[in-house]
C-alpha cells in the first residue's frame, strides 16, 4: 500500500509541477463556462421590432407598450403597412414586425409576424417570445407558463452539457497522454518490472485525476450557481454520485486510448479531435437529438455525454430523484463496465 502511495503522490507532483496541464485543467471549464454562459447564449434579447397597425385602438396601444416595455425587444418604429415594415426589415433597421388586424381590438385575433429568418433558429424564438408576451394580456389568447425555466436563459440548457464536455474531454484526455508519456519516455518498462502490480501503476496515475475531475466538478457547479445563477434543484448527493460514475467511464476511456495511441500527440487527437465533435454536435448538448436524422439518432446512442447531460439537465434543474434517470445512469453504468474491461484486457495483452 505504501508503495502504491508513493506512486499516487509521484504523478500528483508530476501533475502541479507541469503549468500546461494545471492550466487546461482549471483554465478550460472557466473560460468555457463564462463563454457558454454570457457569450455564446440563445437568449432573446434587444430584438429590434417594427409594429403595423392599421388603427391605433386601445388594445392594440396596449400590446405595442407591452411588446416595447419587455426585455426581448425594443419598439424600432411604427408603420401603417407590412409592405414599410419589410422594407425595414430587408435594409436591415429592423429583426421582426408584428402586423395587428383590424379584428384584434375586438377578437384579440388577426396577428402576422414578419421576421427575419437568415437564422431559422433564432427568427422562430423572436416569434414565440412576441406571441408569449402578446399571449399573456389579459383577456387574450392563452397565458402561457414556463417550468423549470421561467426566465428562459439558455445557461440552464449550458451548464450541465458543459459539465459532460468538459469532464469526459479533460479525464479522457490527460489520462491518456499521461500514460503514453510513459511510453514515449521509456519509463513504462521500469515501472512495471517493479514490485507494483501493473494495475496498480495505472491506478495510481488515474486516482490524481479523479481527484482533480472532482474539483473541476465543484468549480463548474459553484460557477453555475453564484455567477450564472442557475439553480440546483435536485439532490446535491446523486450529483455527485451520477457525476463519479462518469469521470470512471471517462478514466476508462483514456486508458483505452493510452492503450492504442503510440505517442502523445496521437492520444491528443484521438481523445480531443475524436470525442469533442460527436459531443457537441451528437450529445444533445446544442441541438435536440430528436429532430437529428434516424441515422445520427443511432449514433448519438453510442456517445456517452449524451446520457450524463439528460441525467444532470433532470437533477439539476428539474430537481427530481434518482428514480427518474435510473434509465441514464444504467446505461452509463453498462458502457464503465464495457470500456475498462476492454481496455485492461488491452493492457494485459500488450504486457504479454
Amino acid at each position: 500500500m505504501k508503495q502504491f502511495i508513493s506512486f499516487v503522490i509521484k504523478e500528483a507532483r508530476h501533475i502541479l509541477r507541469d503549468k500546461r496541464t494545471m492550466l487546461i485543467l482549471f483554465g478550460m471549464p472557466t473560460v468555457m463556462m463564462l463563454i457558454f454562459g454570457f457569450a455564446i447564449t440563445t437568449d432573446v434579447k434587444n430584438v429590434r421590432l417594427v409594429a403595423v397597425t392599421s388603427q391605433m385602438d386601445h388594445e392594440t396601444q396596449a400590446a405595442c407598450d407591452r411588446l416595447a416595455a419587455s426585455e426581448y425587444f425594443t419598439l424600432t418604429a411604427k408603420v401603417p403597412t407590412p409592405r414599410e415594415a419589410e422594407l425595414l426589415i430587408r435594409s436591415q433597421k429592423a429583426d421582426l414586425a408584428v402586423v395587428f388586424g383590424k379584428n384584434f381590438a375586438s377578437k384579440h385575433t388577426g396577428i402576422q409576424f414578419i421576421v427575419d429568418g437568415a437564422d431559422p433558429n433564432m427568427a422562430q424564438q423572436w416569434t414565440n417570445y412576441a406571441m408569449g408576451v402578446i399571449s399573456n394580456m389579459q383577456g387574450s389568447l392563452v397565458n402561457t407558463k414556463m417550468l423549470y425555466n421561467p426566465q428562459m436563459k439558455s445557461a440552464y440548457n449550458f451548464v450541465p452539457a458543459i459539465m459532460g464536455m468538459l469532464l469526459m474531454l479533460i479525464c479522457a484526455m490527460m489520462t491518456s497522454i499521461s500514460i503514453v508519456r510513459e511510453k514515449e519516455k521509456g519509463t513504462m518498462e521500469i515501472l512495471l518490472v517493479s514490485p507494483v502490480r501493473p494495475l496498480m501503476i495505472i491506478v495510481a496515475k488515474a486516482v490524481p485525476y479523479l481527484v482533480l475531475a472532482f474539483v473541476i466538478l465543484v468549480v463548474i457547479l459553484l460557477m453555475s450557481r453564484y455567477v450564472l445563477m442557475v439553480p440546483l434543484a435536485g439532490s446535491i448527493f446523486w450529483i455527485a454520485a451520477v457525476s463519479t460514475l462518469y469521470i470512471l467511464l471517462a478514466l476508462s476511456l483514456g486508458l483505452l486510448i493510452s492503450n492504442i495511441a503510440k505517442s502523445q500527440l496521437v492520444a491528443l487527437l484521438a481523445s480531443a479531435m475524436l470525442l469533442l465533435m460527436p459531443i457537441v454536435m451528437l450529445s444533445g448538448m446544442m441541438f435536440p437529438v430528436e429532430s437529428m436524422p434516424t441515422i445520427l439518432q443511432w449514433v448519438s446512442a453510442i456517445i456517452p455525454p449524451r446520457y450524463y447531460i439528460e441525467a444532470m439537465r433532470k437533477l439539476m434543474i428539474m430537481g427530481v430523484g434518482i428514480g427518474d434517470v435510473m434509465r441514464e445512469v444504467g446505461i452509463l453504468l453498462g458502457m464503465t463496465v464495457v470500456l475498462l474491461t476492454v481496455a485492461l484486457k488491452k493492457f494485459n495483452t500488450r504486457l504479454e
